[in-house]
């Protein structure tokens, strides 16, 4: 009978620790800026950094992750240097024609056309004008490759919208469609 009321007992203690605890609520937090950061505004004053506020710049000399560094710089005398000296690192194998008419016609086609005579739909609309054929000018490797990474004219430039490979795949396509006109 004794052992009845223990186990009565137990159970009902079992229950009553049981029934207090809320299930919604969450359990004490042990050093909570571990779960919870603080938000700090990005140009607001801090002590963390020596010149006193949140926003740092990057370190000089960092470049980012996947970014291929170019060598020449964007003005005249680096265009002809470009020019002269600047020849495609890709290989008969990287070389892909269909991937480069795919670019061109994403990103050059409006203003330079199917063929590159310079007549696409923004010029034929007078949106742009002065748009040059591929077969007027001299162009190599090196200055169309300088040119979609710095834009010349009205042109812009294309080094956000393309990566250093498809650059390199458009310029192939464009010689191609020099030799061709």
């Amino acid at each position: 009978m004794r052992s009845i009321y223990k186990l009565t007992l137990l159970a009902g203690i079992t229950l009553l620790v049981s029934s207090c605890h809320d299930k919604l609520t969450p359990n004490y937090q042990y050093f909570p800026n571990m779960y919870e950061s603080v938000g700090y505004e990005t140009y607001s004053e801090s002590k963390a950094f020596k010149d006193g506020k949140e926003g740092q710049l990057p370190v000089k000399g960092t470049i980012k992750r996947g970014f291929d560094v170019y060598e020449y710089e964007n003005s005249t005398a680096g265009y002809e240097l470009a020019k002269a000296n600047l020849k495609s690192p890709l290989d008969s194998l990287e070389r892909n024609s269909e991937k480069g008419k795919e670019l061109f016609e994403i990103y050059c086609i409006s203003c330079h056309g199917a063929t590159g005579n310079g007549k696409g739909k923004l010029v034929e609309r007078e949106k742009f004008l002065g748009v040059p054929s591929y077969a007027d000018r001299p162009i190599t490797e090196g200055s169309v490759f300088h040119v979609i990474t710095y834009g010349l004219n009205s042109m812009g430039s294309h080094a956000n919208q393309l990566s250093a490979h498809e650059r390199w795949l458009v310029v192939d396509y464009v010689l191609k469609l020099k030799s061709e006109l």
